[in-house]
């Protein structure tokens, strides 16, 4: 019997992840407002009634997406975050190009789903950007120039850091989208990124003066 349940339940997980792919690609070419029901299922090629035994709107399948494609993300950026000195920016970049390189569409699901019209879409993408952020800041207070700082204010600074990923991110996605992708473009995104995150650096070095 438990060996049928265990058939059964990754079967289940195997449908659920054909959706959330197909989902994905559909929403390629367009927002998740605008994404139907018949379209996901015609694409999985299973009826509508199925749809509802893994989620119960698209805005539900959008919040899964949220979490698919930042969920997995966290425990990176706090290595990364953790990394001391100067290598800490650079490694951040690398990670974040490394990262639009194999995950372009999620990349692009957020970016474009980020202030779209999808009301728990967003509050999911906000609740993960804030959960990096307090992972950011707890990190960047183990740093001798944290000495002094209030929670307030580190957790600014996070906020600074996690935004500025965000838009690298969306630079690299537009290299990759290109209609003539370089590695030179790519890597004047990386140059632009790498002074960005070290002007605030900077600035952080004197807040308190």
């Amino acid at each position: 019997m438990s060996h049928t349940l265990g058939i059964r339940q990754a079967q289940k997980q195997k449908t659920r992840q054909a959706f959330l792919d197909a989902a994905l690609a559909l929403l390629e070419e367009q927002s998740l407002s605008s994404l139907g029901l018949r379209e996901v299922t015609r694409a999985v090629g299973v009826a509508p009634t199925a749809f509802y035994r893994h989620f119960r709107s698209t805005a539900d399948l959008g919040v899964a997406l949220v979490d698919e494609a930042l969920g997995s993300l966290h425990p990176m950026v706090r290595t990364t975050v953790a990394t001391p000195g100067a290598e800490r920016i650079t490694r951040a970049v690398r990670l974040i190009a490394d990262h639009v390189a194999a995950h372009p569409a999620h990349v692009r699901f957020i970016a474009r789903e980020r202030h779209g019209g999808v009301q728990p879409v967003r509050q999911a993408i906000r609740e993960q950007l804030a959960r990096f952020a307090e992972e950011v800041k707890t990190e960047l207070a183990k740093d001798p120039e944290a000495e002094g700082w209030s929670d307030e204010d580190l957790l600014m600074l996070a906020h600074l850091y996690v935004d500025q990923m965000l838009i690298t991110a969306s630079l690299f996605l537009e290299t990759l989208e290109a209609p003539e992708p370089s590695e030179a473009a790519r890597q004047r995104v990386a140059h632009i990124a790498t002074r960005q995150m070290r002007l605030i650096s900077l600035g952080r070095q004197h807040w308190l003066d």
